[in-house]
């Protein structure tokens, strides 16, 4: 995160809000300078919050913190560019989370390639508890992605992702082909 800058200098400093009693005195002037240099990174940081808040904008190690905000699970090894487009996208992902459409968006922002969803589709309900639930197969999604580089792709990662925005009985297979 942020931290001490050096030779920054602050645009409040507090030796000059003192009275003039206090200006005269060597040890109020050495305190309230080292307390300049301990707020400034502050006043910068607070100067330019609504940039901290814009993933297009905001440091890189501050990125990773504001996926966290908007509940997003991303990888540091994933490139800058890829997170940025992940946290941008944060609110259309989670409008469509679970959803076809959704999982071949999330599923594009990670790969950058032509995804196909295929999904067993249907609900199903039973009007008595506990008993068994109507149907035969169970819920599956197929998720292919087709990439230049198949071996680019982190299989293994995509299937996690996927895995974690459909419902818990989903079963979830990703084919990642060229």
């Amino acid at each position: 995160m942020r931290a001490a800058l050096a030779n920054l200098p602050t645009p409040h400093p507090i030796g000059e809000r003192l009275p003039s009693v206090y200006l005269e005195d060597e040890f109020t002037r050495q305190f309230t300078s080292a307390l300049d240099e301990v707020l400034a990174p502050v006043f910068v940081t607070l100067d330019c919050f609504a940039g901290y808040l814009d993933p297009w904008l905001a440091p890189p190690d501050f990125l990773d913190w504001l996926a966290t905000w908007v509940a997003l699970r991303i990888d540091e090894s994933w490139p800058e560019d890829q997170r940025r487009q992940l946290v941008a996208n944060a609110v259309e992902l989670h409008r469509w989370r679970g959803t076809r459409r959704g999982l071949a968006a999330h599923a594009r922002l990670l790969t950058g390639g032509e995804v196909e969803v295929l999904d067993s589709g249907g609900c199903t309900a039973s009007d008595h508890p506990d008993g068994p639930l109507p149907g035969s197969a169970p819920s599956r999604v197929l998720l292919r992605v087709r990439v230049a580089d198949p071996a680019s792709v982190d299989q293994r990662q995509l299937q996690a992702v996927i895995t974690e925005a459909v419902p818990a009985h989903v079963r979830v297979d990703v084919e990642v082909v060229g």
